[in-house]
């Protein structure tokens, strides 16, 4: 395996924004800036976060093959360590504990998009009722959303289809299985407000999703991933999922069970991590889609 550690110093590149990535890092030694907008002049770069000692950064590039969505600079001296693509399944081989360290990193960064995402939608709707004398006092509220906008409006694409993913984990849900149930019509699969530490993949049958007022907001359909967020954040269930038909079959994924996965079937593993992958990069595209809105509203 070609892992690597390098250093960097205080405002060195890591990796910049619109770069093929063929790697991704893990800070193990100070902080680094992720920034948009980097490299424009007359502009200033605007900073999205600030990574601390033992996250991931630039793991999107290789899961998904798409382009660096982000600068990261140093903050001071740093140190990480590169993983070459082809060396994913290397690096859990060897290190089987980050397999859930990765996957509750994507599901913190899932987490504070979904925060921002609700903001924003909070105020592009207060934007659109407040009567023009009482925009301007709503500008210090949205500028952080408007200048998300504003960093990457040249750069709005989107979000890349989920059936290709879909299509492949379908031809391998029977290798590397977790705990298996099979759930007849209007089994309760999880209440809302509940916490267990555990995820799921419909392998069969239909799974619907239930708000408070048992409306459905959702159906799923094999081979879907849901409840991750539970098992990632340990944040209560957002829903209730329901089995809608009696031949529905759920894998019942927990922690302890992914290493012996990722040993049968480490291609499952990598697929886990594409469909969180890609909802974040959904949860991206709508942030921005927002903010535009925001921006337009704004000026109006």
């Amino acid at each position: 395996m070609s892992v690597v550690e390098k250093s960097f110093y205080k405002g060195e590149v890591i990796v910049k924004e619109g770069d093929i990535g063929d790697s991704f890092f893990r800070l193990i030694e100070g902080k680094a800036s992720v920034y948009a907008d980097w490299d424009k002049k007359d502009q200033e770069p605007f900073r999205i976060a600030l990574l601390e000692t033992g996250e991931y950064f630039g793991e999107m590039a290789i899961i998904e093959a798409y382009p660096r969505n982000a600068t990261i600079v140093a903050v001071g001296n740093v140190r990480v360590i590169e993983i070459p693509k082809d060396d994913l399944t290397s690096y859990f081989q060897e290190n089987p504990d980050q397999i859930l360290v990765l996957m509750k990193h994507l599901g913190n960064r899932i987490k504070a998009m979904t925060n921002d995402y609700n903001e924003a939608k909070t105020l592009l709707k207060e934007v659109r009722e407040a009567e023009a004398a009482k925009k301007k006092s709503l500008f210090s509220r949205i500028k952080k959303h408007v200048d998300m906008y504003e960093s990457n409006k040249d750069t709005i694409a989107p979000p890349p289809s989920a059936e290709v993913i879909a299509q492949v984990f379908e031809t391998i849900t029977d290798e590397g299985s977790g705990d298996i149930r099979a759930c007849e019509a209007n089994t309760i699969i999880y209440d809302e407000g509940t916490t267990d530490n555990c995820m799921f993949i419909l392998r069969n049958g239909a799974v619907g999703m239930y708000d408070r007022n048992r409306d459905k907001i959702s159906e799923l359909k094999p081979v879907s991933l849901f409840g991750e967020m539970g098992m990632l954040t340990g944040d209560p269930r957002e829903a209730t999922a329901v089995a809608e038909t009696d031949d529905t079959y759920v894998e019942v994924i927990t922690p302890d069970y992914l290493e012996s996965i990722f040993n049968a079937c480490p291609v499952k593993i990598e697929l886990i991590l594409r469909q969180l992958s890609y909802r974040l990069r959904v949860l991206n595209y709508d942030v921005i889609t927002t903010c535009k809105e925001i921006t337009e509203a704004y000026n109006k």
